[in-house]
């Protein structure tokens, strides 16, 4: 809203010796809608929308990236008031170490180059996305250029109920089908992944000539997403049938006994794209903002769980590779925790690269 306003009625704020922020940066994780923000402050405000993104100023010749940027920035001018969006940003605009390299480093500077150039009254502002705030050269943060961080996050459970129910509206939903149970269960869903679980949905329902988007539809969707479509011509043995089994009753088992963890909501040995099997789990509630240690190391056995039940089932020596997403996933928490959230003796400072 506030940008809206900077570009309706600049010189409103220029009256009150405001200086107008020349850029925003949109930054989360990948669907959160970021790009479909930027469009809407573009038409709220009714002005020129020019899109790019970073990689489009690539090049391997010296020169060639810094021209685009030219370019781009020449045609808002020219049409101003305008917005400028750059998808994508750091992969032009990633942190310049000891080895810099030409190409990239002569683009950024010429897009610090055009930033400093705007004058406040120009009426162009400069709209930025990323998934990794962190990875962005730190001339590019300052005051002046990209004054504006804000964070776009994935949904919360209210947040999701609310997608749901904005692209349900051209859905013919059975009466049956609740939205706020969908919500529930797509915890750590993008805005993104839940537009394609009921598009999912909708397809599963015309295959089978239903007059309605029923639950199981939903269900069979949400699946989808999370692990890909069913593979019912797998072949898989009864020995490893059975193995896998045990590993996704072993993740269940442990959850049971870890209060704080997420509830498991669903089970299955279905291969479905690359896994054989896997264990839904949702939060009971709200999701939490913050993670206890607690609540950390809990994840930690839950996620442990499948290949300790494996190792009781069949011994150390039958082990299988059904475990290496979930040493995968519990790397990173336990990284986090060591290197990013003083949760260890290692001390209370960072230690990890973010890298």
């Amino acid at each position: 809203i506030e940008i809206v306003d900077f570009l309706k009625q600049p010189r409103k704020y220029v009256a009150a010796g405001a200086r107008i922020p020349k850029g925003v940066i949109l930054y989360g994780p990948p669907g959160t809608g970021k790009t479909l923000i930027a469009k809407a402050v573009a038409g709220e405000a009714n002005v020129p929308f020019f899109q790019t993104t970073g990689s489009s100023f690539e090049d391997t010749f010296v020169g060639v990236g810094a021209r685009r940027v030219r370019e781009l920035f020449e045609k808002a001018r020219k049409s101003a008031p305008a917005i400028v969006f750059i998808d994508e940003i750091d992969s032009v605009a990633k942190k310049r170490g000891n080895s810099l390299n030409a190409v990239q480093d002569q683009t950024i500077n010429q897009l610090l180059a055009e930033l400093d150039g705007f004058e406040t009254t120009s009426g162009v502002i400069v709209m930025a996305a990323t998934n990794r705030l962190d990875t962005l050269d730190d001339a590019i943060l300052r005051p002046g250029r990209f004054d504006r961080h804000i964070s776009v996050n994935l949904p919360d459970i209210k947040e999701r109920e609310q997608i749901l129910r904005i692209h349900s509206r051209n859905k013919n939903l059975s009466t049956k089908v609740s939205l706020e149970d969908i919500a529930r269960r797509t915890a750590g869903f993008s805005g993104a992944q839940l537009e394609n679980t009921l598009n999912e949905a909708a397809l599963l329902s015309v295959r089978e000539n239903s007059p309605s988007i029923a639950m199981r539809h939903l269900d069979e969707a949400i699946d989808r997403v999370i692990a890909g479509p069913s593979r019912p011509n797998k072949v898989i043995s009864e020995r490893e049938r059975e193995q896998i089994a045990y590993h996704e009753a072993g993740h269940a088992l442990v959850g049971l006994y870890n209060p704080g963890v997420d509830v498991v909501q669903k089970i299955t040995i279905v291969a479905r794209g690359r896994a054989a099997g896997y264990t839904l789990q949702t939060p009971e509630k709200n999701e939490n903002i913050l993670q206890r240690k607690n609540d950390l190391l809990a994840r930690v056995r839950v996620t442990l769980g499948g290949r300790a039940a494996e190792e009781i089932i069949y011994g150390v020596e039958e082990v299988t590779t059904g475990a290496s997403n979930d040493f995968y996933k519990i790397t990173n928490v336990v990284r986090a925790m060591v290197g990013s959230f003083g949760m260890t003796d290692v001390g209370l400072t960072q230690h990890i690269p973010t890298e």
